[in-house]
């Protein structure tokens, strides 16, 4: 059974907020996933979880301050977007479910995953910090 939509709203809007776009259903992912063939895009797996997701927010936030990062965001909530949460980690491959979790994908193809047990236990600087190194690498437009 989901989670109560009043729970999880400011978690949700801690993202939107900053621009994500939320996906709650299948389709959603795949119009997402669809646009995101070309470019670079990132999907949060949002959670209610303190320990992890309570550090993978704010470092998600710190790390899009950057000057390069992916150019299309969206996030999906697991445990509360059930549909959507699901399909989203079909994009993901044999990767296990974790939640929270971070995915980078370049021109459709998955270049990058975080799962919950790289995010739990450290603050958001470090995650963002990690995140920012991660969109230089993969999210630098080539120069010619």
């Amino acid at each position: 059974m989901p989670y109560d939509p009043a729970m999880v709203k400011p978690m949700k809007e801690e993202l939107t907020r900053i621009g994500f776009r939320e996906l709650v259903t299948a389709d959603d992912v795949d119009r997402f996933m669809g646009e995101a063939k070309t470019g670079t895009a990132m999907i949060v797996v949002n959670s209610v979880c303190g320990c992890a997701a309570g550090g993978a927010r704010p470092g998600v936030t710190l790390a899009l301050r950057h000057e390069t990062k992916p150019e299309r965001i969206a996030t999906v909530f697991a445990g509360q977007d059930v549909e959507a949460t699901a399909r989203a980690r079909g994009y993901f491959g044999d990767i296990p479910p974790s939640s929270p979790a971070i995915a980078l994908f370049r021109d459709g193809r998955l270049v990058h995953f975080v799962p919950r047990h790289m995010i739990e236990g450290r603050d958001a600087k470090t995650i963002a910090w990690d995140l920012v190194a991660v969109f230089d690498e993969h999210c630098a437009t080539l120069k010619k």
